[in-house]
């Protein structure tokens, strides 16, 4: 009896918590989802820009820096500093047409990757970036990922700059930047 007691009085004490708050349990729920910042799903729709390239953005916690598709990656000189020009083909997911660009951007760094297969050195680069509403300017490292089924990959350093990934959700939101500029 005494177990039965204590099982029912919990649940009481805790709605008695509540009303002497003067909270209500809609006020609770409310005050906590104000509080609460939206999250992205683990995968959204990204744009590179200016080129307006909308494609696939896998946010992962796993990766510190994010990455990009790239072919072609030719390093090279210019006034002095460390440039590096690649070339973007991807298809774009609104029109379903092949977008071909080259770029060029100074090299910001050399990321050395370790894996399985041994280790290789990547070029970081800025690039413009939108994701749901936020144009962002930030460091991607260089390869081929046409064997990948996401061209971009958004790592912790960029994450730390859009908030919280919901893993169980995709595509909560539209990457709308036409009137922000990264």
């Amino acid at each position: 009896m005494h177990y039965l007691l204590r099982k029912s009085l919990i649940p009481a004490l805790a709605i008695a918590a509540i009303a002497g708050s003067g909270l209500s349990h809609a006020d609770t729920q409310t005050s906590n989802s104000a509080a609460t910042p939206q999250s992205l799903g683990w995968l959204e729709e990204g744009v590179i820009m200016p080129e307006d390239l909308t494609v696939k953005f896998k946010l992962d916690s796993g990766a510190l820096t994010s990455s990009m598709h790239a072919e072609d990656i030719e390093r090279f000189e210019k006034d002095g500093e460390d440039w590096v020009r690649f070339r973007v083909e991807l298809e774009d997911i609104n029109s379903e047409k092949t977008v071909a660009s080259t770029f060029e951007r100074p090299l910001v760094r050399n990321l050395k990757v370790r894996g399985a297969g041994g280790s290789e050195e990547r070029p970081v680069v800025n690039m413009d970036v939108c994701i749901a509403g936020s144009a962002l300017n930030q460091e991607f490292s260089l390869r081929d990922r046409s064997n990948m089924h996401y061209p971009v990959l958004l790592g912790r350093s960029t994450l730390d700059e859009l908030g919280m990934v919901d893993t169980s959700r995709t595509y909560t939101t539209k990457p709308d930047c036409s009137s922000k500029q990264a």
